[in-house]
Formats: structure tokens, C-alpha cells, sequence
């Protein structure tokens, strides 16, 4: 069988280059590109999409050989109906490797078809580092990257007003667009690259907030060979995702225009105000996800779906769904929230999904804050007391973090400086220098992870050394079913 690519296709690229994107993963593979080649299929937005890789390691290898081309798979119910789809995504038109190819990625800014910049590199990804230079080639954080590649367009372009773009941030922060307008401004000030370019940033640039919504599975590896043959071509880079997908833009009415959503049949939504929308989308999808992960992981379950399908864990994130989070979205109605429960926990329990477990937890100590420590925060502030399901949750992402679990290594994946932390303080339990205490204590009072101390919380610190101190002897089942027992 044939290998998919542009040759064996016969699909050449047609589109100009209008959209960067930084990131080529599975997410924005399945969301953004298979948008944009929506777009260009209903529409006559007419743009392809260069991917650009943010990370040092690995090079989109997989992608450079098809020459941008890969295969979508989306199953879901549409209308009360079940339906499953394939399609060929074409958006995508090359691959730039910054730290292989500055120059070419530092060239994409002088093509004036330019106008759109799309990321995904998690809710760790845009921040600003001192350690960062104007020098460096490239800079190692994604907004100095950027801040880079948006000077060359200024000076290439001599400041020219139409030459500004329109930034789509896809990260789960709060007000994401806005976060890296004022990261980008950050490394212009300390760089010393001149007002006029800051001007020029804030004024031709339009960072806009987004929200995005689709469980993106990865691979298909059970259904792959049933798939090549319906397609007739082997593709290394098929992913799988559900049909359900939302993307909600905080964006003037003139970009409206320019991303023609509206005329094609997909679910974006541009909006003056996506805070609540993010409020309830983060807290009940992502946060399910995040509760979920370290928990069922050390269930010794490997998927959502598994992870569903087990009744302990089901009911452990229904409650937490249902007790914890729900009191603390006043702003919709009862009855608002508790659909979007259950349209989420159904959505996990796709069986066409092999969502792992492993392939969700990047990054977990980031999400864990951005995801269910303002809903704990919230309730504390309700019910004066912790929520015990997602300091449950919480005990069980320290202990996943640990990096082995009943004699089982862990690849646990986050930024090395968090995985050193935890495996420094790990360690000096397993030497005998410290309790678990003294662990919990000294990880919860961490505000470089958390943002805050946790130890403020009374009785916090007791309830995870407990969980802790029972976990791999009682095992988490056991533990599930009564968690108030360590109150």
C-alpha cells in the first residue's frame, strides 16, 4: 500500500501560506488543521498552514515525509446519529525547524500573505524567561520565538500597519491571547527593540483569546489497518478524535471576515466575553481530564475510556464533577451544568476513543493549577473546607509524579525542572531523610508549582498524607470508596 504523501496523492500545495503554527501535534492537527482545510474546502479563505516545531527535540519527520499530509478520523454522535468520518487534511504545507532552519523560519516573515499565528504548546508554554536573549538562535520559550519572528516582519515590512496578524493562542490559560501580548511586549522591552515596534505590536496585532474543546486520541492502533484500507493509503500521522469540537474567538468583527466559520459547517463561536465559557468548559472538561489521569493511572487502567468503564473511578470524577466543581459555577444554572457533565463524561466514554492516559498527563502540575485549584479555591471559600475529591486527586498526582508506582516506571512528562523537584523530594523519603509529612509539606508549599502555599488549607497536609501513606498498600479502589474516611 501506498504511503500518503503529495505525490501518491497527487495533491500538490494550492494554497499561499497565511497561517504559522506553532506546534504539530495531535491536537492541533485534528483541530486547527483540519479547520483550516474546512475552510479552504467550503470557503474561499484560500491559506495553508507551516508548521513550526517549538521544541528542540525531534523534527515533524513523520510530517516532512508526507509533506504535510495526514488523515483525520472523527466518531461521535451528530444529531442524535452516529457518524464517523475520514478526511485527508491538505492545510498543512511544510514543516520549519527553528532550531535547524532560523533563517527559513525568520524568511516566513516577509511573506505578506502571513496573517494568522496559531500555538498549542500547553499551559507551561507562554511565559517569559529571563534567561532568554535577543541573540540566541532561537530563544528556548515559544513567545520569545515569536517576539523574534514578529520584529523581523516589522523591520522587513518597515512598520507597515497591514502587515500585523491575528494570534489565535489555543493554550488552556485564562485570557490566553492577552497573556502573550503581554509576553511578547515583556521580551521587546527587555531586548530594548523600540517603542515603535511595541507600538506596532499592540496597535496591528490582534491577540485574541480562544477557548478550543475536542478529545483528540492519537493513533488509532486497533483500527489503523481497517482504516488504510478504506483510504487505500498507509499514514503514519492518522489520528483519531471525537466529532464534537468547539472553538470559541474573542475577536472584532472584521477578523469574523477574514475566518469565514460562519459560512461552513463547523462550531466556532466569536464572542465579546469568553470568561465564563472558559470558566465552565475548563473546570468541567479539562478538569475532568486532570482529576482523572493520575487517579485511574494508578488504578492500573491506560485509557479514558477504560478509566470510564471502571465504576470506582467513573464515580470518583462524577462526584467531583458533581459536588465539588458544580457549587462553584454560580453564573449558570443548575440544570446548565449538569447537561455539560453529562455530555462530558458520555464524550469520555466513547468507544471509538483510545484516549491514553499517559499522552494527557503532560504537563500536569501546570494543568492541575490551571485547571482545578481555582474550583478548590472556590469551594473553600463556599463550604469552609477543602474538597475532598480533588485533594484526593491531588495526593494521586504526587504520588504519579513520583515516576514509579507498585515497581512500574512512570513516564512522566513535564518541564525538568518540576520532575527534578519531585524526584528530589521522593528520594529523601525513600533515603529516610524525611516523612511523608514533610514531603506533602514541603511539595504543597511550593508557589512555583502552585501559585500559592497549600499548606494554608487546614487539615490539607494531613488528608494527603494519608492517602499517600495508604495508596500502594490499600490500592486506589479501596481508598475511592470512602474517601471521607481521611478527613
Amino acid at each position: 500500500m501506498k504511503i500518503v504523501n503529495r505525490t501518491t496523492t497527487n495533491k500538490p500545495v494550492q494554497y499561499p501560506e497565511r497561517v504559522l503554527q506553532f506546534g504539530g501535534g495531535n491536537f492541533l492537527r485534528a483541530f486547527c488543521d483540519w479547520m483550516f482545510h474546512v475552510l479552504n474546502t467550503e470557503t474561499d479563505f484560500n491559506g495553508s498552514v507551516v508548521v513550526v516545531k517549538p521544541t528542540e527535540r525531534g523534527d515533524y519527520s513523520e510530517l516532512r515525509a508526507q509533506e504535510g499530509l495526514f488523515h483525520v478520523a472523527l466518531d461521535g454522535i451528530r444529531n442524535g446519529a452516529l457518524v464517523s468520518e475520514v478526511t485527508l487534511v491538505e492545510s498543512v504545507s511544510r514543516v520549519v525547524h527553528p532550531y535547524l532552519e532560523w533563517n527559513t523560519f525568520l524568511a516566513t516573515a516577509e511573506q505578506p500573505e502571513m496573517r494568522f499565528v496559531v500555538s498549542n504548546t500547553t499551559e507551561a508554554g507562554i511565559k517569559f524567561s529571563a534567561t532568554d536573549n535577543f541573540s540566541d538562535t532561537p530563544p528556548h520559550e515559544f513567545p520569545a520565538k515569536l517576539t523574534l519572528w514578529l520584529y523581523h516582519r516589522f523591520n522587513f515590512f518597515n512598520g507597515a500597519a497591514d502587515k500585523g496578524c491575528v494570534l489565535l493562542p489555543c493554550e488552556l490559560i485564562e485570557n490566553n491571547g492577552d497573556a502573550l501580548r503581554k509576553t511578547i511586549l515583556a521580551y521587546a522591552s527587555k531586548w530594548n527593540l523600540g517603542f515603535d515596534f511595541q507600538d506596532w505590536v499592540t496597535e496591528h496585532n490582534h491577540f485574541c483569546s480562544t477557548l478550543v474543546d475536542r478529545i483528540v486520541s492519537g493513533f488509532p492502533k486497533e483500527r489503523a489497518t481497517e482504516i488504510y484500507k478504506k483510504v487505500g493509503y498507509d499514514d503514519a500521522l492518522l489520528v483519531a478524535g471525537e466529532e464534537y469540537h468547539s472553538w470559541i474567538i474573542k475577536a472584532p468583527g472584521f477578523i469574523q471576515k477574514e475566518l469565514p466559520f460562519l459560512k461552513t459547517r463547523l462550531n466556532v463561536q466569536f464572542v465579546d466575553d469568553l470568561s465564563l465559557y472558559r470558566k465552565l468548559k475548563v473546570r468541567i472538561l479539562n478538569g475532568a481530564h486532570t482529576s482523572l489521569v493520575p487517579v485511574a493511572y494508578l488504578a492500573g487502567l491506560r485509557t479514558v475510556k477504560e478509566a470510564m468503564d471502571n465504576k470506582m473511578v467513573a464515580a470518583h470524577v462524577t462526584e467531583l464533577l458533581s459536588a465539588e466543581v458544580k457549587p462553584t459555577l454560580s453564573h449558570f444554572s443548575a440544570q446548565e451544568v449538569d447537561v455539560f457533565i453529562k455530555a462530558v463524561t458520555d464524550r469520555f466514554k466513547n468507544p471509538t476513543l483510545k484516549h491514553f492516559l499517559i499522552d494527557i498527563s503532560l504537563n500536569s502540575t501546570a494543568k492541575f493549577k490551571a485547571r482545578l485549584l481555582p474550583a478548590f479555591i472556590d469551594y473553600v471559600k463556599i463550604h469552609n473546607t477543602f474538597p475532598k475529591r480533588i485533594a484526593f486527586s491531588l495526593a494521586s498526582l504526587i504520588q504519579f509524579y513520583k515516576g514509579v508506582f507498585n515497581g512500574e516506571k512512570i513516564a512522566v512528562n513535564d518541564d525538568k525542572e518540576v520532575l527534578n523537584y519531585f524526584t528530589f523530594e521522593w528520594d529523601k523519603v525513600d533515603s529516610g531523610e524525611q516523612t511523608i509529612n514533610e514531603l506533602v509539606t514541603n511539595i504543597l508549599s511550593n508557589e512555583v508549582i502552585f501559585g500559592q502555599n497549600l499548606t494554608q488549607y487546614l487539615g490539607l497536609v494531613v488528608f494527603i498524607e494519608n492517602i499517600l501513606e495508604n495508596i500502594e498498600n490499600t490500592g486506589i479502589s479501596n481508598l475511592l470508596s470512602n474517601v471521607e474516611q481521611f478527613s
